[in-house]
């Protein structure tokens, strides 16, 4: 049998863990600069926590996991009336801000409020691969619950800037509210249908306007209202010009207004904070087609020059009552997630890797092995090595030293250290540099010292 592996997902090579890690870690320290806590959720949730979510369009990528064992020879006997329940009661986690309102209200009684808490775990999406575009995929989450203050937003909006200028990657932060988008709903006459609205709104970028318009009259949306929802798709200008056009626009809408003083506030205290204006956009037809939203929304696309990326790297927004859904009403939230998946692929595309010049290797030293005196001294040396923390490891045969050698330049060692008969006698180590072949004699002590 060849073997393979399901279409949107990937293996990755030591090398491109040490590349993955490393945007891990950046986002991982920032986070926890703000004051975020980790924690971690099942990869699995009843479905009866994921359905009904994320929209008509998220529930159909929802996975699905079979029941097995005694259940389905339950089901087999049954034969007729089988419901769907009867055959999948759990599914693969689609993101981690459903999982985390579940968590809180499980929760509940440990947790101190506002509660600010990161997550970094793969979820998983029934989605048809394409460059980008995966099944498994990890997400990097920051959420703050307990709280409507805007500041929450105002520094979410300053953790994306921080993580993508330690990356080297140039973005537009495009920002938008979901009560603009309700306001707009209501103006056109269509109010009841704002979830129709807001995810065709939302592909706007991938299928164009005419395909919008089309999906919305196929959603029952008037002539007349589609219409009137035209502007809205070539408003151009500063972020000041879009929010003077939907002064005009929503001037009838409470809603829409609410959602306007928001924006006004959020940009009110970056400006405060010294932040670079001309990264942060108000994109009028930023939807982010997920339910849950009720405020702020954040979609973050790559401006670098150097990149032809046109995905989404990073998504967020406002969500004032989803723990209401599991039995804790009225508890406001916020939160970010950055696609590592994606911002893999930019940095990969890109050249950033190289340009860091990564150690590549977990491995600092190879000991060589010379035969079965050689590696009993060898031994001692590597376990003072270790227990100073340096990574090292000993060829396991007394192998040719070229084929020891190519093991250590193939593998991105950066350090050989090479003890025969001369070695031993002397105490004093030949330490080889493999990056400039420069040697070295050195005792133990003196090794540890130069290898910190």
């Amino acid at each position: 049998m060849k073997p393979s592996i399901p279409k949107g997902t990937r293996d990755f090579s030591p090398e491109e863990m040490v590349r993955r890690n490393f945007i891990l870690q950046t986002i991982r320290t920032v986070y926890e600069r703000y004051g975020f806590r980790q924690i971690e959720t099942p990869a699995m949730e009843n479905l009866s926590m994921l359905e009904g979510k994320y929209g008509e369009e998220g529930d159909k990528l929802l996975f699905r996991i079979l029941n097995s064992g005694e259940v389905i020879d339950e089901i087999k006997a049954k034969k007729d009336n089988i419901r769907l329940s009867d055959i999948s009661e759990k599914g693969l986690r689609y993101d981690l801000t459903v999982p985390f309102a579940r968590y809180v209200v499980m929760h509940r009684n440990e947790i101190t409020f506002p509660f600010r808490r990161y997550q970094m775990q793969p979820v998983w999406r029934a989605d048809r691969p394409q460059k980008g575009r995966y099944r498994e995929f990890y997400q990097c989450d920051a959420d703050v619950i307990g709280s409507d203050s805007l500041l929450n937003e105002t520094e979410l909006v300053q953790i994306i800037a921080d993580v993508f200028s330690k990356l080297n990657i140039g973005v537009s932060i495009k920002i938008n509210n979901r009560k603009i988008l309700s306001g707009i709903a209501e103006i056109i006459g269509e109010a009841d249908k704002i979830i129709d609205i807001t995810v065709a709104i939302d592909k706007l970028d991938k299928i164009g306007i005419d395909k919008v318009n089309e999906e919305l009259k196929g959603k029952g949306v008037s002539d007349d209202a589609i219409t009137k929802m035209q502007p809205l798709f070539s408003v151009k200008g500063t972020t000041d010009d879009r929010l003077n056009f939907l002064d005009n626009f929503l001037s009838a809408s409470e809603t829409g207004k609410k959602g306007i003083e928001e924006v006004r506030t959020l940009l009110s205290y970056l400006h405060s904070m010294s932040f670079k204006s001309d990264l942060i956009e108000l994109d009028i037809t930023l939807a982010r087609g997920l339910n849950y939203y009720t405020g702020a929304i954040f979609e973050v696309k790559v401006s670098d020059a150097r990149s032809t990326f046109t995905s989404s790297v990073l998504g967020g927004g406002r969500y004032d009552d989803l723990t209401g859904i599991f039995g804790l009403p009225d508890v406001s939230g916020v939160g970010i997630s950055f696609g590592i998946d994606r911002i893999y692929d930019v940095m990969l595309e890109m050249n950033l890797f190289e340009q860091m010049h990564l150690n590549e290797s977990s491995t600092k030293i190879l000991l060589v092995n010379f035969g079965k005196k050689e590696e009993q001294y060898a031994l001692t040396v590597l376990q003072k090595l270790r227990a100073a923390g340096v990574n090292s490891e000993i060829y396991p045969d007394a192998a040719k030293m070229k084929k020891q050698m190519s093991y250590a330049d193939a593998c991105k060692i950066p350090y050989v250290l090479l003890i025969g008969d001369e070695e031993m006698q002397s105490g004093k180590l030949t330490l080889k540099n493999m990056m400039s072949g420069e040697q070295n004699r050195l005792d133990v002590e003196e090794l540890i010292k130069k290898l910190h």
